[in-house]
């Protein structure tokens, strides 16, 4: 097949475009590299400052359109996959559909329909946005009121999320989260796809033994830290930590280079993820493919999705039961030696059920089934 990525979140379609090319298909990368991780393309679409970069990027969407033809399948990321507004993105996207095969949407990201199944009460226990019935932290801040209150609740994002989810051929989820809001939907239209992470050159670092002291790890993204409970987390770490020094340290690392990054990961035991989440996402699967153990979102709607129901390395903490960071970081700490195990099975995990290929080759069965009809 000749397959079109148009935009990329994490370095997602990147990753799944290399496992597709090893199966001997045609794939292609149009994007900005996920912004500030300055992913691999083949196509580069980053969006320079001011009025300046904001001609010029136009003028490199123009330019590239005609290599942008002719293909079996383009999947976008997500409902605004490239760096214009929503008139102008839905203008890119009917000429797509109309110079190739199929088109098919990779469920990502906020989007209307996320933002609004976020907060109806029904769809999640919990979610970035609310916990139970009250707002999130993150929902009391006032970078949520400028980037999602004041924008999905818009008449013309409504508008434009309608058009493209009428006109897409079907849509692959990520995550649970995504698949549940798109679920009701698109019915039959939609596959659950995962996160792809290339287990083959990430080589793990099981832990062997029982450690003396557990060593934790937590990244800290200054724009992303109440969004993801990354606030809560280390307040929880560091209180784990005064409780018992002797037995457990924290590393804690704040906007530095991936390349630091990973290094002082691969040195630790848990990685400390997400507070707000259902499923394991990018950063804690490629941590548990490195060996580590992951607390973060994990729980039985996910793992009924995947169908595992005997390996379930991940810690899960949940924001809806007060005091639960706490008690599954003393469980951690006083049950050390349980590490080797939960860390071995965490590579298996990822193996499994997030190696690249694997996530491939649910997309491929399914891109097969749309081009049947």
């Amino acid at each position: 097949m000749k397959i079109l990525f148009v935009g990329d979140a994490s370095n997602l379609h990147n990753c799944l475009a290399q496992a597709l090319r090893d199966l001997g298909h045609t794939a292609i990368v149009a994007s900005n590299g996920s912004h500030w991780m300055d992913t691999a393309r083949d196509i580069d679409l980053s969006r320079g400052p001011g009025k300046i970069g904001a001609v010029k990027y136009v003028i490199d969407v123009l330019r590239a359109l005609p290599s942008m033809r002719d293909f079996d399948v383009v999947v976008t990321c997500g409902h605004i996959f490239l760096d214009l507004k929503p008139g102008k993105v839905r203008r890119v996207f009917d000429w797509l559909k109309r110079h190739n095969r199929s088109i098919v949407l990779s469920a990502l990201g906020t989007d209307y329909y996320y933002y609004h199944a976020c907060h109806d009460g029904k769809t999640y226990r919990y979610s970035d946005y609310m916990i139970g019935d009250k707002p999130s932290p993150y929902a009391l801040s006032p970078e949520y009121q400028a980037k999602h209150e004041n924008n999905w609740k818009l008449p013309l994002m409504r508008e434009h999320c309608e058009h493209i989810l009428n006109n897409i051929d079907g849509a692959i989820s990520c995550l649970w989260e995504y698949h549940e809001c798109y679920k009701p939907l698109l019915g039959e239209r939609l596959a659950y796809g995962g996160i792809p992470i290339d287990t083959h050159n990430v080589k793990p670092h099981i832990i062997e033994e029982e450690p003396q002291k557990v060593k934790f790890f937590i990244g800290v993204q200054r724009d992303r830290n109440i969004l993801k409970g990354t606030d809560l987390l280390l307040e929880a770490a560091q209180r784990t930590v005064d409780r018992y020094p002797s037995l457990c340290e924290l590393t804690v690392v704040e906007n530095v280079p991936y390349e630091e990054y990973v290094q002082q990961l691969s040195q630790s035991h848990v990685l400390l993820d997400q507070l707000y989440s259902y499923t394991p996402a990018t950063n804690a699967l490629l941590a548990m493919a490195r060996g580590l153990v992951a607390v973060s979102g994990a729980e039985p709607e996910y793992y009924n999705l995947i169908g595992e129901h005997d390996n379930q390395p991940i810690i899960n903490v949940s924001p809806l039961v007060e005091g639960d960071i706490d008690a599954k970081l003393e469980w951690i700490v006083k049950n050390k030696h349980l590490l080797p195990e939960l860390s071995r099975s965490s590579r298996e995990f990822v193996e499994k059920h997030n190696d690249s290929h694997v996530v491939a080759h649910r997309h491929l069965n399914f891109y097969e089934q749309i081009l049947k009809q």
